[in-house]
Formats: structure tokens, C-alpha cells, sequence
């Protein structure tokens, strides 16, 4: 669900909704937007229960002060609550940081209906059955089998990915996006020999799939083993 303005971008997602700023546009002229789309909204969304939200400036450089601004004018709506507000370079520093914390190893198994929350990276030694979960802000890496479900960069990091030695999961999510990985239980079944580690990955909004050992390809500050 998207509501498309000239100057804010309105997008629903799981746990609230996202409001992304015009980057170019004079400052005076997007705080008034901001606030007659307040003002003059009929929409269910901006009036109805409490609902969280996050504000996204892209490139644009804001002083404090304007910050401020932005989030006066939308608390004169009592039902948003504003849980953050940031452009890119602040997101892009966040994110780096998660991504650059050292690897937390953990060993057991997560049954059904457990949950495993961890911040950082997270290397897993042992399986997730169906029903589990793992929810990681970074990384994620079971050197097990991974069929319940598993969601990395849970803070919105779109450059954490998800590995495991077998990986046959009932959900996969990076950041905000869901999917599920290409091959079915059958085409693995009767395949068993080509059975390898893999990670999952965005690009360009996308899952995708491959073999753990083409990470470098994502990764550009890994050490590579190339032989002699």
C-alpha cells in the first residue's frame, strides 16, 4: 500500500508506516505539504490508531531545527508517533556499523515457536526447525539446516544477507523484504548430491539465491582464498 503525493511518499509497512521527503524541493515550501496533507487527509492511515512511523529525508541536509519542525507538524496528529527520522548518510553509517560488529557465535537448535533475537552478525551451529525463528539486526550464518524462519537486517539493513549449509526455509526477510527461496522441498529431495551451503541476498529489491562461495562478489572487503 502506497500513497503517492508530489512531495511525500506515504508507504505501509509491517510494523508501521514510512514517509519519505521530497530530497530537492525548497524546505518551506515541503513543511507546508507535510502539514495540509495533515490537515486536509481523509485518509484511514494518518487518522485512525496509534500507528509508528519513520521519516526518511534521502540526501537532503537538514539542520536540528528543521528537524524539529517536521516533527511538530506531524505530532499535531495525536495517532502517529514518530520513531525515527534520518537521510541516507545517517542510515548508510548505521547500517555499515551493524554490518562491521564482530560475528556472535551461538550453538543448539531453535525448535518450534522459539524465537533466537540477536544484535549484530550471527553465525548459528546447529538446525532451525519449522516453526523456529531467528531474527539477527546483521548477518545471518547457520552451518546447519535452516527450514523454519530466518530475518536478518531486522532494522532495515538491505545489505545483510542469510547463509546456511542447507537452507530450506519457510520464510526469509532482509529488511522489509519477504520471500522464499526458488526451489521447492521435491526439486532438493531428488536432487540430494547438489545439496550446498547458500545465502540469500537483495538486489535491486529482490531475493535472490547463491552459492556461499560467490559472497565476495557482495562482500568487497572479504579475504579471499584464490590458492597457488
Amino acid at each position: 500500500m502506497s500513497i503517492k503525493r508530489n512531495l511525500i511518499t506515504i508507504k505501509g509497512v509491517k510494523d508501521g508506516l514510512v514517509f519519505r521527503l521530497d530530497e530537492q524541493c525548497d524546505f518551506d515550501e515541503l513543511l507546508a505539504e507535510i502539514r495540509e496533507m495533515l490537515e486536509n487527509s481523509h485518509q484511514a492511515i494518518l487518522s485512525g490508531p496509534l500507528v509508528s512511523i519513520d521519516v526518511r529525508y534521502g540526501s537532503r541536509e537538514l539542520q536540528d531545527e528543521q528537524k524539529l519542525q517536521i516533527l511538530d507538524a506531524l505530532r499535531s496528529k495525536r495517532n502517529l508517533l514518530v520513531r525515527s527520522i534520518e537521510g541516507s548518510k545517517s542510515a548508510e553509517l548505521r547500517e555499515n556499523a551493524v554490518l562491521r560488529t564482530p560475528v556472535t557465535t551461538m550453538s543448539g537448535m531453535v525448535r518450534s515457536g522459539q524465537v533466537l533475537h540477536h544484535d549484530g552478525n550471527l553465525l548459528f551451529l546447529g538446525d532451525v526447525n519449522p516453526g523456529g525463528s531467528i531474527v539477527c539486526t546483521g548477518d545471518i550464518y547457520i552451518l546447519g539446516a535452516l527450514r523454519g524462519m530466518a530475518h536478518a537486517g531486522s532494522e532495515g539493513s538491505e545489505r545483510a544477507i542469510v547463509g546456511a549449509s542447507y537452507l530450506e526455509p519457510t520464510q526469509l526477510r532482509i529488511a522489509e523484504v519477504i520471500s522464499r527461496p526458488p526451489d521447492s522441498s521435491e526439486e532438493r529431495s531428488s536432487h540430494p548430491q547438489e545439496t550446498q551451503m547458500e545465502f540469500a541476498y537483495l538486489k535491486d529489491g529482490q531475493m535472490q539465491i547463491d552459492k556461499m562461495a560467490n559472497i565476495a562478489r557482495l562482500r568487497r572487503d572479504l579475504n579471499v582464498f584464490k590458492g597457488v
